[in-house]
């Protein structure tokens, strides 16, 4: 069978990148023979030769898309190398379809792109692979390590360098591993034996600015890889080392909004107030942050015969990332119930307190049970966390034996393992403000509310140590680990009455455990609450703080500089690793899952697809702990916990379930093809959703827990489309899909009495109070959409990519699904000749509902995002490239819904723009 070269390489990566046995991928070609890896990787070298730049790239990605027999977005390495993008996520956020969240909690949005959400969906629906296989992750960030504990993938621990291609499957196929009930992203690496010369050695060398701290750093990544003459044998090593200064001014209303009672003092003196909610803690929050990103892969390649390969594979990534947050709060839960010198011409809209002065009280007011005049209105939050981090690792063994001409086997055993570490917070929390009088101004969801306090808010002269605490957990080391083993086999047909062109099947088995082991919630000692006692250097909020965020509020405000909190922490902190040992964040997921697939591939004249059933069988084993006796209660009471006795539960829960799939693939013409595409999927719960843990706050009587009772998520999804390839480089398509979700995880709230640790402490006995907390349940949804894509070139030099999703979602009884965009559109335009490339990129998501933070529902609101990218080619060796992010310095802002007040603001944050140079070489 002969092919021109062009023809050869587009098919050959097509079978690669698409239907990649090896990786438990469709094999997704026309072809009546299984294609083998010699052939991949001598498509990979005529690749080389053709695809040089963002428009042959381009028309590769768009011909692995038409020959595809299942419904995929494919990205290429070169594509990558000429876009805006710093990790995996940047270069998928312009696929139809595919939406991006700089966050994976309730710590609010960053700078780059963290989470892949695919169809309206939230993160977790969407599975990341690496290579067909499952890639271990971990969060930096200490709530996503112990409270919200999702199966999405960091991206921040996956540089784009270490890319060969990316697929995202959009329709789902029995070689498919399950877990990604909207889709799933397969990250392609780069192999040894696929590179066109026997020795390629790649370095990028630069530094990237950051505008909001005015901060370089310094990035660097190289790759070097060698073969034999004789193709049989290759070794390739990469590196990179990235790292950069964040800086986050914000706004957050910590703990919602608040209710005056009808028997408060200000609801007696202004019965029009009974009732109404006023905004609880309202801070001007100051994040930093040093992120540094490094790590690496070994792959050694071996063709020990010509109808066998082996690959050896190993990838390493770490993220420290030491960070800062300080939070100057004013504090109207503590002054507003009294009314104490509310003044005249506050204002009461939609049942919310929006504008209020509360002069200076008089010498005999009462705040509770205690004056005024000594009450703290405002409460300052400072957490350091200099060790924090994050991981990521995997080492794979792949082979691929071609038994005959027609049939194929492969398999892959490998280990992947991430971690998430804070083994240290230095806090302080203290009050200050001592009856000093405040104001707010609120003014609409979209803008930061307005306020100001009285007193002294550049120094700590007025500091209240008593009405604060020390808090924060400690030795916080999680793990997520997978052992893991797949073979597979494909049996092709030369001739098939029945136009069976091939028959894949496989058998996969695994091993994951999600972890916590430790963490000591660090508590005060000694004598902290005298004020003498704490630091007397100062630091201050940079200039400029509340004008980049577009507000009125105090300002300069000071800080303790991390080392000076650190010291005071050393000594003031109660860390004791028996007494403030934290047993209720401790939890053990442990899965194992067993999967077997058989898929039948047809092909006739004008059409092709493909039929095929997975069985999956899941046995969890989840431990955690309660402060009381449940019905899983396998040990206890633990004792000698500060925190009170706890007990250790168990739940161990199997199920079984066979998904089917069907995609088909009709070619109207030589250019225009329709595909449909039906199956069912199947996502499990997060991790926090199922390991019943509890988390309370003292201070505002709210929490969250698991339900380990919880069942496993399955959509069933109807998928079709039409695709017009116009152009090499040309394309318009339009597709709609729909899945029905059932036992799709949602939030409930219940009232859980349990022992204020706090309150215990500060009155010098137990004192029990009734938390309201958010507990997962399942339900049922539904999410359906459209998705439009124009590709269109213009002359030789130019070229247009726009894509347009609407996505409509919902759970029952109208409760929103979480990372729902009703609109998402790109528009990217590229320039390119033989010296130059630019690229000017525009990404926007309309608002979406984001998750419940305590017992509030809160959204993102729309946000857009501009980037820009240049290249110019010095020679064929060296080209120099310079890439700008979040150009037009987006806003990110949040609100809360609630039936009581309807829509508040929640959370206002800005990242500013980040600039980065690179001289690249490449021999």
């Amino acid at each position: 069978m002969s092919y021109r070269r062009s023809l050869l390489a587009a098919s050959i990566i097509a079978s690669f990148c698409i239907t990649g046995t090896a990786y438990g991928q469709d094999a997704g070609t026309t072809s009546t023979t299984q294609q083998t890896k010699a052939d991949r990787a001598k498509a990979k070298e005529l690749g080389q030769v053709t695809v040089v730049g963002i428009r042959d790239s381009e028309a590769e990605s768009l011909n692995l898309k038409k020959e595809a027999n299942s419904h995929v977005e494919v990205i290429t390495a070169e594509d990558i190398g000429k876009l805006p993008a710093k990790n995996v996520a940047d270069t998928l956020q312009r696929l139809p379809g595919v939406n991006i969240s700089s966050s994976s909690a309730t710590e609010g949005g960053f700078d780059e792109s963290d989470r892949v959400s695919l169809r309206g969906t939230n993160p977790s629906m969407t599975q990341t692979l690496v290579n067909g296989h499952t890639v271990g992750t971990g969060d930096w960030f200490v709530l996503s390590q112990v409270q919200t504990v999702g199966r999405s993938v960091s991206y921040s621990l996956l540089p784009s360098e270490i890319v060969s291609e990316v697929v995202v499957h959009k329709s789902s196929e029995a070689k498919l591993q399950e877990g990604g009930s909207a889709g799933t992203v397969d990250i392609i690496t780069r192999k040894p034996l696929e590179f066109a010369k026997p020795i390629t050695a790649e370095a990028s060398i630069g530094g990237v600015y950051a505008d909001l701290p005015g901060d370089t750093k310094p990035q660097f990544s190289g790759m070097f890889n060698w073969k034999n003459n004789d193709n049989t044998f290759g070794a390739m090593v990469q590196a990179f080392y990235e790292k950069r200064s964040l800086q986050r001014n914000g706004q957050e209303i910590v703990g919602g909004y608040n209710q005056i009672g009808a028997k408060d003092p200000i609801a007696v003196a202004h019965p029009d107030l009974a009732g109404v909610y006023y905004p609880n803690e309202t801070g001007q929050t100051f994040f930093t942050q040093t992120r540094e990103r490094k790590g690496g892969t070994i792959d050694l390649q071996w063709k020990p015969l010509d109808n066998l390969t082996l690959n050896l594979s190993s990838f390493y990534s770490k993220l420290k990332a030491d960070n800062y947050n300080r939070n100057y709060m004013m504090w109207a839960s503590q002054f507003v119930p009294s009314g104490a010198g509310l003044q005249p011409g506050y204002t009461v809209s939609g049942n919310v307190l929006k504008n209020a002065t509360f002069a200076k009280p008089g010498p005999t007011d009462m705040c509770g049970a205690n004056l005024c005049s000594a009450t703290a209105y405002g409460v300052y939050d400072q957490i350091s966390r200099p060790k924090a981090s994050s991981s990521s690792a995997y080492t794979t063994l792949d082979a691929e034996w071609r038994a005959t001409d027609h049939l194929t086997f492969t398999g892959q055993v490998g280990t992947t393992q991430g971690k998430g570490d804070s083994p240290t917070q230095d806090v302080s929390e203290l009050g200050f403000g001592a009856g000093a009088g405040a104001n707010w101004a609120m003014r609409g969801t979209g803008n930061p509310i307005n306020w100001g306090m009285g007193g002294d808010n550049s120094s700590p002269s007025g500091i209240i140590p008593s009405a604060g605490w020390i808090f924060g957990g400690q030795d916080i080391h999680v793990k997520d680990k997978e052992n893991f083993f797949q073979s597979d086999g494909s049996l092709a047909f030369d001739d098939s009455k029945f136009f069976l062109s091939s028959l894949d099947f496989g058998v996969r088995y695994s091993d994951h455990t999600r972890e916590n082991k430790s963490e000591i919630a660090q508590g005060p000692t000694g004598d902290w609450q005298n004020p003498a006692n704490y630091p007397q250097s100062f630091q201050h909020y940079p200039s400029g703080f509340n004008s980049d965020l577009g507000v009125n509020a105090p300002s300069p405000v000071w800080f303790y500089s991390p080392g000076a909190l650190a010291a005071f922490d050393a000594k003031y902190a109660n860390r004791n690793p028996v007494t403030r040992f934290y047993w209720q964040d401790l939890y053990k997921v442990n899965e194992k899952d067993a999967a077997a697939y058989l898929q039948a591939n047809f092909s006739g004249d004008r059409w092709s697809g493909n039929f095929g059933i997975r069985y999956v069988d899941t046995k969890e084993d989840i431990t955690y702990n309660t402060p009381a006796v449940s019905q899983y209660t396998t040990a206890g009471p633990i004792t000698g916990s500060a925190f009170g006795d706890y007990y250790k539960n168990t739940y161990k829960h199997s199920y079984d379930r066979f998904l089917p799939s069907l995609n088909f693939k009709f070619n109207l013409t030589d250019d225009l093809l329709a595909r449909f595409a039906a199956s069912q999927t199947m996502t499990r719960p997060d991790y926090s959703a199922l390991a019943g843990s509890f988390s309370l706050d003292d201070l505002t009587h709210t929490g969250s827990g698991g339900n380990p009772q919880l069942k496993p998520l399955i959509a069933t999804n109807f998928d079709a489309g039409l695709e017009w390839y116009f152009a090499p480089r040309g394309l318009v398509s339009a597709g709609v899909y729909n899945m029905q979700l059932s036992d799709y995880v949602t939030f409930g709230n219940k009232n859980i009495l349990f022992k204020d640790q706090q309150a215990s402490s500060q009155q010098g006995h137990d004192v029990f109070s009734n938390y309201q907390v958010s507990v997962p349940t399942n339900t049922n949804g539904n999410v359906k959409g459209v998705e439009l894509n124009y590709i269109q070139p213009i002359g030789d030099n130019f070229g247009v990519q726009t894509n347009y999703t609407y996505a409509s979602g919902h759970a029952d009884g109208g409760k929103p699904l979480q990372g729902t965009s009703k609109n998402t559109y790109n528009i990217s335009g590229y320039f390119e000749n033989q010296l130059f490339n630019a690229r000017l990129s525009y990404t926007y998501r309309s608002s979406f509902f984001d998750g419940v933070n305590r017992t509030d529902i809160f959204y993102q609101a729309g946000i857009g995002n501009l980037a820009f990218s240049l290249g110019y080619n010095i020679n064929e060796w060296m080209a120099v490239s310079f890439d700008a992010m979040n150009l037009n310095n987006p806003k990110l802002k949040y609100y809360t819904v609630n039936p009581a007040y309807g829509r508040q603001p929640s959370a206002f944050y800005v990242n500013g723009r980040q600039y980065y140079v690179n001289l690249r070489f490449k021999l």
